[in-house]
């Protein structure tokens, strides 16, 4: 069975069950007459808005993440967390709904029964159909093509063990060994033309099982298949294990680490768009009248237009008209791209100030939501000082792996880029960031601007 039909019985099953959850737990709350309404409360309607609510619920708990082999034990506990996650909201939205409106407290107990119930029919549809798809393992149907990188005793053991569970879902395909290493039985390829492999026999699954002095293989693999359509897991040593430096996930006794190439997460990506696109969307609409009047003194004060678009270089290199509020003089760059330093004299009074509290970035949070740029990231710079900066430091190029920023790390840490030394520096930090995202990070970034925007430290 593939993840896509996987993923789609899922949700239909998710469907269902929340939908006849949702039948109950109204003839219990309206029909049954244990609450006395005025009006008679639609059914259709919250129906459809409670579905759309626990889909983004399982979606954001991971409920829909690729787990071929997740067993049915770990599917309830799953579903318990999550439910339990969904109903605790819910309680405290009807909390405050029934302390608005003197609604009895007996209100506030049905919603338990709704937790009991969503958690025993939400894990009935998932268990059903994951002691389907096991038995259809068991019968060889659906397995997955899976290379093993490796050909010492410990990718040997492993290739018994896929072969002995069928339950994994792994269909061994054959041995990568080394270059330099001699050929060995069930071997259909060596490292140097693991692409080609890969892509003849439809691999899905790339399992590295190598000696700890062969650290390096793992890297040439991730360099090589990194852009290629495949799971990738390393088997950790004794001694990782054993220490807690790898964290491993057991299926039937073999313990893996999934390599992920990809910075973030599919389902973190999802969250921090998500928190772009509503943060932005509230800091605009709640500073509109301030904006207005922030735009109403850079007219006054200075020619020129109130807002200063500009070409900047976003993700991969893709080019993006970025929008600030205008804080220099008309005409700023007339002889060509420059640095801004500390003092710059072309900076007009207002818009000193405005850099101080970082006024004049927000008209960036339209960017973010034309999705352009994030509310954290490295910051977005112009196309000439990429391609310069691209011949000094050839590492550069890394920066533009994820989408620029109007507050981040090398932001919060540093001041203007005015030489190559000071970008130099701001690297280091950019890609502290890209190597250590995460929404926890991002969180702790926006704080920390905050503080600065509150202190008038901005530059």
């Amino acid at each position: 069975m593939s993840y896509r039909k996987e993923l789609i019985l899922l949700i239909l099953s998710d469907i269902f069950f929340i939908n006849i959850t949702w039948a109950i737990y109204y003839y219990i709350r309206v029909d049954s007459g244990l609450l006395i309404y005025a009006t008679h409360p639609s059914f259709l309607a919250p129906m459809i808005v409670i579905f759309f609510y626990w889909f983004i619920i399982f979606f954001i708990a991971g409920m829909y993440q690729h787990w071929f082999v997740r067993s049915r034990f770990d599917e309830f506990t799953s579903v318990f967390k999550s439910v339990s996650l969904g109903v605790f909201i819910l309680f405290l939205t009807i909390y405050i709904d029934d302390t608005i409106k003197s609604a009895p407290v007996v209100s506030r107990f049905i919603i338990l029964i709704y937790l009991f119930l969503l958690i025993f029919f939400v894990s009935l549809g998932r268990v059903i159909i994951r002691g389907f798809q096991i038995g259809m393992l068991q019968k060889g149907i659906g397995h997955r093509n899976t290379l093993i990188v490796g050909t010492n005793k410990r990718a040997e053991e492993l290739r018994k063990s896929l072969i002995k569970f069928p339950k994994l879902g792994y269909r061994f395909i054959g041995f990568i060994g080394a270059d330099w290493e001699p050929d060995i039985e069930y071997e259909i390829g060596k490292l140097s033309k693991i692409r080609e492999v890969i892509q003849r026999n439809n691999i899905t699954e790339l399992i590295i099982a190598v000696e700890e002095k062969n650290k390096e293989i793992v890297l040439e693999v991730v360099k090589l298949c990194s852009d290629l359509d495949v799971r990738i897991y390393i088997t950790p040593s004794l001694s990782d294990i054993m220490s807690g430096m790898a964290r491993t996930h057991q299926i039937y006794g073999i313990p893996l680490i999934e390599v992920l190439p990809e910075i973030m997460t599919f389902r973190t990506k999802f969250i921090k768009r998500l928190i772009d696109i509503v943060f932005s969307i509230f800091i605009l609409m709640i500073l509109f009248p301030f904006l207005i009047a922030i735009a109403l003194l850079i007219k006054l004060t200075s020619r020129g237009p109130v807002f200063y678009i500009q070409e900047r270089v976003g993700r991969e290199g893709r080019i993006f008209k970025c929008i600030k509020f205008r804080s220099m003089i008309a005409n700023a760059e007339e002889e060509g791209p420059k640095w801004a330093d500390r003092d710059d004299p072309r900076v007009t009074k207002i818009g000193r100030f405005m850099r101080r509290l970082r006024i004049d970035e927000i008209p960036q949070f339209i960017n973010v939501i034309k999705n352009n740029m994030s509310i954290v990231g490295p910051r977005p710079e112009r196309e000439y000082f990429v391609k310069m900066l691209m011949k000094e430091i050839p590492y550069y190029s890394k920066r533009l792996k994820i989408k620029p920023g109007i507050t981040g790390w090398a932001q919060i840490k540093h001041t203007y880029d005015s030489s190559v030394d000071d970008v130099k520096v701001k690297l280091e930090y950019d890609f502290y960031y890209i190597e250590n995202m995460s929404l926890t990070l991002d969180f702790k970034i926006m704080v920390q601007t905050l503080f600065t925007i509150v202190m008038m430290k901005g530059h």
